[in-house]
């Protein structure tokens, strides 16, 4: 299978496993309960097959009107190599593309194992406390409240990292929940007192290591919020495979789209 076309289904899979599934034609929207934007998403319904240009204009038309009815702005995630032309139709029909970052791929054997300097150590999140430290630190890196994961006991439903230094909190990663052996490695982040200083990349490996070792996942994919995001992610062994796509409705969230 082509390897955009495997993320995107896997990528489906797994946001399908906690949120409302509204299936319309080549579109499927993904109505998540906590009111949170980036929660609530809209993806393709059948990555790697054709669409139908005028399902779209159809199916786009409801998925908006079913967000609207919750309170929910529309933003969508594709991956252009799974339905190519897909996202430029959701442009032709009022949608905004914010964004085309390079899909970052790795396997076990490509991932450069984690270093961990002198005073530097590393754990796996196995606690709401320790979720809470590293929603904390999520919330500094991106100067914003409310972000962050919820804890999974279960490795295979998500899971996530803390770096501490000389005992301080200073960075996190996370994993998603694995489906057909994929998981996405996001939710990156240094508080700023700490950045420069090669955390993110250690957050990075480590959470993608354990994503292999105790979720099961033999391939991991992210996308770079920049250029500097996408040198560290190299790094440490990811490489460009696909092109994501990130899109919104007008007068939403759009500058938070990356």
């Amino acid at each position: 299978m082509q390897i955009g076309a495997r993320i995107a289904r896997a990528q489906l899979d797994g946001l399908a496993r906690s949120r409302r599934q509204i299936v319309v034609g080549p579109l499927v929207g993904l109505l998540h309960d906590e009111d949170a934007w980036y929660l609530s998403t809209m993806v393709a319904a059948e990555p790697g097959k054709p669409f139908d240009p005028e399902e779209v204009r159809e199916a786009l038309a409801v998925l908006r009107q079913a967000f609207r009815a919750e309170g929910r702005w529309l933003s969508a995630e594709l991956i252009e190599e799974a339905n190519p032309g897909l996202a430029d139709e959701l442009e032709t029909n009022g949608m905004k593309i914010v964004s085309r970052p390079p899909l970052l791929v790795v396997e076990p054997d490509e991932l450069v194992d984690p270093t961990l300097p002198a005073g530097v150590t590393a754990l796996v999140i196995s606690s709401d406390a320790e979720q809470a430290e590293a929603n904390a630190i999520a919330a500094d890196a991106y100067a914003a409240e409310g972000v962050g994961f919820t804890y999974q006991p279960v490795h295979a439903n998500g899971g996530g990292v803390v770096i501490r230094v000389d005992g301080v909190p200073a960075a996190t990663a996370a994993w998603t929940a694995v489906a057909d052996g994929v998981t996405e490695v996001a939710g990156v982040g240094t508080i700023h007192s700490h950045r420069r200083r090669g955390l993110a990349g250690i957050a990075t490996a480590y959470a993608t290591q354990q994503a292999f070792e105790l979720a099961g996942a033999t391939l991991a994919w992210l996308t770079p919020g920049d250029d500097g995001a996408d040198r560290v992610y190299r790094r440490v062994g990811y490489s460009p495979q696909a092109t994501a796509v990130h899109l919104g409705d007008p007068g939403g969230h759009l500058a938070d789209l990356r």
